[in-house]
């Protein structure tokens, strides 16, 4: 049950807590006053799409908060569902703040989501408004209805998902079997990259080595001038001394001294260390010196791998690795491309079955469907009987499809309201207040299967009024003792019916304008419902029919 309801910056209501009770309560004002936003704010919390012009002229913000007692059991596995928290005292707490840039949304305190919200939201609240009129007039939205009380929820959703199945896999048929000539053309391009890139014969790490092979031929005069050199200056030649003896030398002038000098000894093994190192690389470079053992053959050779390499990878790849990965990518399609003809008929059996599967299933919800909608339109018939449609007949006519998402059965609800008129669609003959009555006898006819515990009804008099109006009113005061009832209203027997009368009422000061919701007294509930009666000023006769109404509560 709604229990608690703070809006703050909304359009016009700046701030207002309103607190609902268990029955029937009725929210009446102005045309305009903002009863409207109201609704609005209990659709924020319950994850609806909200729109930042709901903000407050001059706000930055604005937020709606929503305490509900005593959830039941849907609600609960929802949030278990969600990972959300349950308090103790079985209370939930929902806010919702909107602002130009972002929603931030909490359930009992944690962070959450609009789509949390609007899965927890289902549980609590239903709202129904002029757009469930509607959606009344489409044939498309008959046949919920039906399932709704046929308790085929379980059964639909194992159709569902054979019905996906069978979609899925008419998709793949279709796309195996579309245009067998554009497969031979990708299968004779796809033979075409195999063979080059398998001819390539491809390893990984190959590039650089030879691009580092390569630059080894380039340059093979100018290393070979540098190991002359180098070992020139390390064995020296006729005119000069080179390292080589510069050090032995040296070393032998410290091994002279080492005797009389711990330094000098140690400096003359260091060099002795130096004289062998620089004579191993003397005898290196003093061979034939630097010999790449290559030929121009090689070097051309070599070009040409890395030529062939660049040129594959502008095709297939920046990397070997990468190239070798779309050889095997391309090897992989390839069978697949040859395997089709194989694979197309594996999935036209397997297809058969899903079929079979799913039509079995839709055939099986089409038996529920048409022995709960004798029931349904028996229990309508009932209901609108009651609110002033004595001769009422209604019936739902269902027609086979081929298999869909829905099953095999389309469904539309025809009406006669009068005696000795033919039975035709709503959309054809039901009038504004006949749709009001048809929506309000549906929905008491399914209430028993709706666990939601508040129902809210927005302006459900559209059209009505006499008879039909006070049928309405005890038809909702009656729904009200089995489930929290809020209501939106321009009729007085209707506001008459109330537990709770809230009033919402529209003020202008300091250049702005405001919205109130006021919990009304018995004796404000008079004058209201006199203004109501009357539409303006208030009579001494509206009173005392006012009060005639709530005596008779």
């Amino acid at each position: 049950m709604l229990s608690v309801l703070k809006i703050r910056n909304i359009a016009v209501i700046e701030s207002a807590e309103i607190e609902f009770f268990r029955g029937f309560n009725v929210l009446t004002g102005e045309t305009g006053a903002g009863k409207s936003i109201i609704l609005d704010s209990i659709n924020a919390v319950l994850g609806f799409r909200t729109s930042r012009e709901l903000i407050r002229t001059g706000e930055t913000q604005a937020e709606v908060t929503a305490l509900f007692c005593d959830i039941d059991a849907s609600s609960e596995k929802a949030l278990e569902s969600l990972g959300l928290p349950l308090s103790d005292d079985r209370s939930l707490l929902i806010s919702r703040t909107i602002s130009a840039d972002k929603n931030v949304c909490r359930i009992n305190g944690a962070l959450t989501n609009v789509a949390a919200l609007k899965t927890v939201g289902a549980t609590l609240i239903t709202i129904h408004g002029q757009q469930d009129n509607r959606e009344l007039l489409d044939p498309e939205t008959h046949l919920s209805y039906i399932d709704a009380l046929a308790g085929t929820k379980e059964l639909f959703s194992k159709y569902s998902e054979a019905y996906s199945k069978l979609v899925s896999a008419d998709a793949k048929i279709k796309k195996i079997s579309s245009d067998k000539a554009e497969r031979a053309r990708r299968a004779d391009m796809l033979s075409f990259q195999i063979d080059e890139l398998q001819r390539a014969n491809i390893v990984p790490g190959e590039w650089e080595e030879l691009k580092n092979r390569r630059s080894l031929m380039r340059n093979y005069e100018k290393i070979q001038t540098a190991f002359a050199s180098a070992y020139s200056a390390l064995s020296g030649g006729d005119d000069f001394s080179g390292a080589l003896s510069l050090v032995s030398g040296a070393q032998r002038e410290l091994s002279s001294v080492s005797d009389c000098s711990k330094d000098a000894e140690k400096l003359s093994e260091r060099l002795s260390e130096i004289y062998y190192e620089l004579d191993d690389i003397s005898d290196v470079l003093r061979g034939d010196g630097f010999d790449g053992g290559f030929s121009q053959e090689e070097l051309n050779d070599v070009e040409e791998r890395l030529d062939m390499l660049y040129r594959l990878s502008k095709k297939y790849g920046d990397t070997e690795e990468e190239m070798l990965a779309f050889l095997e990518n391309a090897e992989k399609e390839l069978e697949s491309v040859s395997l089709s003809d194989e694979m197309l008929e594996e999935l036209l059996l397997k297809r058969e079955k899903l079929y079979e599967n799913a039509k079995s299933l839709a055939e099986e919800l089409s038996k529920k469907r048409k022995f709960a909608a004798e029931t349904f339109c028996e229990s309508v018939c009932k209901e609108l009987r009651f609110l002033d449609m004595p001769s009422v007949r209604f019936e739902a006519v269902f027609k086979d499809v081929p298999l869909s998402e829905n099953g095999v059965d389309s469904a539309e609800f025809l009406i006669s309201a009068n005696v000795g008129e033919d039975l035709k669609p709503l959309a054809k003959t039901a009038s504004g207040g006949e749709l009001s009555r048809i929506m309000l006898a549906i929905k008491n006819v399914l209430s028993d299967k709706d666990s939601v515990n508040t129902l809210v009804f927005d302006e459900i008099d559209t059209g009505v009024s006499g008879r039909a109006a006070s049928k309405i009113a005890a038809k909702l005061y009656e729904v009200s003792r089995k489930k929290q009832v809020l209501c939106v209203t321009h009729l007085g027997v209707i506001a008459s019916k109330g537990d709770s009368h809230y009033l919402i009422e529209k003020s202008e000061h300091d250049g702005k304008t405001f919205t109130n919701v006021t919990l009304l007294s018995p004796e404000a509930r008079k004058y209201e419902i006199a203004r109501i009666i009357g539409g303006g000023n208030v009579t001494d006769l509206q009173l005392k029919n006012a009060e005639e109404m709530l005596g008779g509560v």
